[in-house]
């Protein structure tokens, strides 16, 4: 009899539809200081890397899908205070993001909602914030 094992699944990478994938491995690699890897890993043609080799990577699909409005899927980048979390998403802005005019925020959001250049969605969030 076999012994019944957990999980065995990890997470690989995180595929990001995009339909120019140097605007966003630019982006992306300046947002979070990821580096680019063309070498075919994991079967992927664009893979962006944390330069510890640490952590989730990104792999840039190509793809003609619209982004969604409310994706049910997305990034939370985490800040550590309200200041730096507005640091941040104007430092995202000066490399291409657009702020969103976000229709479902709570009333106290502790997280801003940004799109990269390809329109994907994405959130700060204040880690600091504290809820009622």
């Amino acid at each position: 009899m076999l012994a019944k094992l957990g999980p065995v699944l990890t997470l690989g990478v995180v595929a990001l539809g995009v339909t120019d994938v140097r605007r966003a491995a630019e982006f992306w690699s300046a947002a979070l200081g990821y580096q680019l890897r063309e070498d075919g890993f994991g079967g992927w043609a664009k893979l962006l890397v944390p330069p510890d080799g640490t952590g989730t990577a990104i792999a840039l699909q190509r793809s003609q899908t619209p982004p969604q409005d409310h994706p049910r899927l997305h990034f939370d980048l985490h800040a550590a205070d309200a200041v730096e979390q507005e640091a941040e998403a104007a430092r995202l802005v000066s490399l291409g993001a657009r702020r969103v005019d976000w229709d479902s925020y709570p009333e106290d959001p502790d997280f801003i909602v940004l799109e990269d250049p390809e329109g994907n969605r994405f959130c700060i969030v204040d880690l600091s914030h504290e809820h009622d």
